[in-house]
């Protein structure tokens, strides 16, 4: 049977760490906890759990932290845990049986991230594979008979386990200064956090974030560097900062745009309805909301392309006086079922 060490980060999080580690227990053998900063009893609860409790100076960074966690494992396997999820009892079961069986020559597994969605995050479904263990020496194997060579990519392993994320508040506020704080040491942010930043905005951005945004995507956006799904996900960011801060002229002109290349989104077409509705065309609104709701795709988050519109078509019902339709939309909306994922 392998050895496991459980890795964790954490800061202010005396609510929920017990519950977690709680749920963990008897899957480990190490238990190692990073402190990067609590104010509360969190270091007094994990004190309670492992003697391996280790402070971590903030730099702004999560992977630096979570580096200086894995750095003092030493078992087998390293499970990377967050204090906000929680094993229930079926799946406590799987994840020991799976320690029981796991071939050693697997270097990372994956198991289901449930529940993605309770505050609101920049995915699309409730459920998804994500990496959970991962074995911490690699062994670098020569393949094939003939021309050899070295096998690069790791050996994964797709789990039947599932993690439940219950956070207790959205994050959105706090990854919006990292992107700010990134920006402004180095100028730019990798083509996937620039994405994450972009759906985290029409998540959950006010008016301030997208008013503090709003440079940095002008100017991917004109820099000719973009691919056509970032340059989409741009012209929405930058269409809500115009339609919010009343930029008539340049919200028209991403606007069509972005409907006239052929590929229009859900988001983009909520972006119109929300404006036609702002100076109360509820007729000219609910055509935009109807083709966000059942002719278009969302691009950075699923509920543009259905409660959304579909609540926004009720209220523009109401506006009309046709309560009837009102109430049929609102149950369409009601009645909206997020996808799981893979």
């Amino acid at each position: 049977m392998v050895s496991i060490s459980v890795c964790m980060i954490v800061k202010n999080e005396e609510r929920v760490l017990a519950r977690c580690l709680d749920s963990l227990s008897g899957l480990y053998e190490e238990l190692i906890i990073v402190d990067t900063g609590s104010t509360d009893r969190t270091k007094e609860i994990a004190g309670r759990y492992t003697d391996k409790v280790y402070d971590f100076q903030w730099i702004g960074d999560f992977s630096a932290a979570r580096n200086y966690a894995f750095s003092k494992a030493s078992c087998d396997y390293i499970y990377s845990a967050d204090a906000d999820e929680v094993l229930d009892k079926e799946n406590h079961t799987r994840f020991l049986q799976l320690k029981s069986v796991l071939d050693s020559r697997i270097e990372i597994v994956q198991m289901y991230y449930d529940n993605q969605l309770e505050h609101g995050t920049v995915y699309n479904f409730n459920r998804e594979y994500r990496p959970k263990l991962y074995k911490r020496l690699r062994e670098f194997i020569w393949e094939e008979p003939v021309h050899e060579a070295v096998r690069l990519s790791p050996l994964v392993f797709d789990s039947d386990i599932a993690i439940i994320h219950k956070p207790e508040s959205n994050h959105a506020k706090r990854d919006f200064s990292y992107y700010i704080k990134e920006l402004e040491k180095s100028g730019q942010l990798s083509l996937r956090l620039y994405s994450m930043y972009a759906r985290e905005l029409l998540v959950s951005g006010e008016p301030e974030d997208f008013k503090a945004a709003q440079p940095y995507f002008n100017q991917r956006l004109h820099s000719g560097e973009l691919s056509e799904d970032a340059r989409r996900e741009t012209e929405c960011v930058l269409a809500r900062f115009a339609r919010l801060f009343g930029e008539e002229r340049e919200f028209f002109t991403l606007a069509l745009h972005h409907v006239a290349d052929g590929h229009g989104s859900a988001e983009m077409c909520y972006e119109l309805g929300c404006y036609y509705q702002g100076i109360m065309l509820y007729e000219e609104a609910s055509i935009w909301f109807l083709n966000a709701a059942y002719e278009t795709e969302s691009i950075l988050n699923i509920h543009y392309s259905n409660d959304y519109p579909l609540l926004r078509l009720a209220e523009c019902a109401k506006s009309l006086g046709d309560n009837e339709r009102a109430e049929h939309y609102q149950k369409l909306a009601e009645e909206f079922q997020l996808p799981q994922g893979d």
